[in-house]
């Protein structure tokens, strides 16, 4: 237990580092110029995309459950979720909140691997999105110019991770995990990729997708950075590679990567990398703020 104290310790450490370190990167002046434009005003309509958000994601998990054989009351999942979210802004990792709602679930459902299936497999659903709108993005932001040829130098881990998961079945069986791999290739075929349910999954991870994507716009418009459609769509397509960036879990709940990405980011599409830092700071303190009813259900529930 000692030891796990200190890893959260040694995390946020590291968090608050990464997060020092880029704002010594930027021009603190400017970016305190762009942090005042955000008005309190801004915090009605961003806060009501969260808790679509959150209704959303829960019915996706129920879905995602219910095709693998479990039952998830839509109140539960909504409460469970809010806890979730709550946990993995607070936590190290950005997944500890959903390892929670999963062991929780098998608990109650007696069956504790197609639990952990089933909120794996809607975490996945909507990664997929998010990589296959990102992919979208790029292409788009760099066929109308507006992205420089160096933004390729930091997808070079790409390849490394396409190789890792193309060998990793491999090294799976080689780990005697064979009958595992059957077990969740099944899993994945009934709750993700059966024809009657990948538009259902793609569908509801594109509005959540939406959701996310829509408080960056929200803002983006508060601070005066968006005037047209093409000034709209970049946003929208930053914002989709900032929240891929807070996939790599080194951080919690992406502090300083996400604004490391920003940093990157915004000055190969032309923009101030305190504008970037902003939005993304923003856009952190909402989903923390939007998190805060978890609080209640981790005080209410067993």
């Amino acid at each position: 237990m000692r030891q796990k104290r200190v890893r959260l310790v040694a995390r946020w450490l590291f968090t608050v580092l990464v997060i020092g370190f880029v704002i010594r990167s930027v021009d603190t002046s400017a970016l305190w110029q762009e942090l005042v434009r955000f008005s309190p005003s801004i915090l009605v309509p961003a806060l009501v995309l969260t808790v679509v958000q959150v209704l959303l994601s829960a019915w996706r998990w129920r879905y995602t459950a219910e095709r693998l054989g479990l039952s998830l009351d839509y109140g539960v999942a909504v409460r469970e979720y809010y806890l979730a979210t709550f946990l993995n802004q607070v936590l190290p990792g950005g997944v500890l909140g959903d390892v929670n709602r999963a062991w929780r679930h098998g608990e109650g459902a007696g069956k504790r691997l197609a639990a952990v299936h089933g909120v794996a497999i809607e975490r996945l659903s909507g990664q997929l999105v998010l990589a296959l709108v990102v992919a979208v993005s790029i292409a788009w932001l760099f066929g109308s110019g507006q992205l420089t040829a160096g933004f390729w130098n930091g997808w070079a881990w790409l390849g490394v991770g396409i190789l890792f998961v193309a060998i990793a079945p491999w090294l799976a069986r080689k780990a005697g995990l064979a009958d595992y791999l059957q077990r969740l290739r099944r899993d994945l075929y009934l709750s993700l990729l059966d024809c009657s349910v990948l538009p259902v999954q793609i569908g509801s991870s594109l509005v959540v997708l939406s959701s996310y994507l829509g408080v960056f716009l929200c803002l983006a418009w508060d601070a005066g950075y968006v005037d047209t459609w093409a000034e709209a769509g970049l946003i929208v397509g930053l914002g989709s590679i900032l929240l891929l960036s807070m996939v790599i879990p080194l951080t919690v709940a992406g502090w300083g990567i996400r604004e490391g990405a920003a940093a990157l980011i915004w000055p190969m599409a032309g923009l101030p990398a305190e504008q970037g830092v902003a939005l993304s700071v923003g856009y952190g303190a909402l989903v923390l703020v939007s998190s805060l009813p978890g609080v209640v259900f981790l005080f209410t529930s067993r």
